[in-house]
């Protein structure tokens, strides 16, 4: 009778440990779309509404117009780095050069958070972007890298 019920407790434990197992879903690590990731592109659309127009805070006046690079900032899945463009003192556009691309993952959670913080950063005029949801270690590392262009801006 004991060997029979360690048998089937054996047995419900295997089975339940097969249902757990969880294959991997996730397409053959791709290429990022583009090296741009971070290229200007209209914002807004049929799904957003219009902003109200407020007064831009700009990056500075003692700096030039021109492109900066931020430094690259290594974060807990690779490296980030970001380069803006300042056009009047303000961020025109941001590109991020860098992003973790090692795998399939860090590829699809980062082609969706770069836009976002791009639009953020262009919005914000600053360093000063929320972080995406999913894209934490992303997302420091933008922030900081960001920051590093900023300043080159003005100097």
């Amino acid at each position: 009778m004991r060997r029979i019920v360690v048998t089937a407790a054996a047995t419900i434990s295997v089975v339940v440990l097969l249902f757990s197992y969880r294959t991997s879903t996730d397409p053959a690590p791709a290429a990022l779309p583009s090296q741009r990731i971070g290229a200007p592109r209209p914002l807004g659309g049929p799904t957003t509404p219009p902003a109200a127009p407020a007064p831009a805070p700009t990056v500075g006046t003692s700096g030039g117009d021109g492109t900066y690079t931020g430094d690259a900032v290594d974060t807990r899945y690779g490296p980030v780095q970001v380069r803006i463009t300042v056009a009047g003192g303000r961020i025109t556009a941001a590109q991020v050069l860098q992003v973790p691309q090692e795998s399939s993952r860090d590829v699809r959670i980062n082609s969706a958070a770069v836009p976002v913080l791009v639009d953020e950063t262009i919005r914000a005029q600053s360093a000063q972007v929320d972080t995406v949801s999913g894209a934490t270690y992303t997302s420091e590392g933008y922030q900081q890298s960001l920051q590093s262009a900023i300043d080159a801006a003005h100097r």
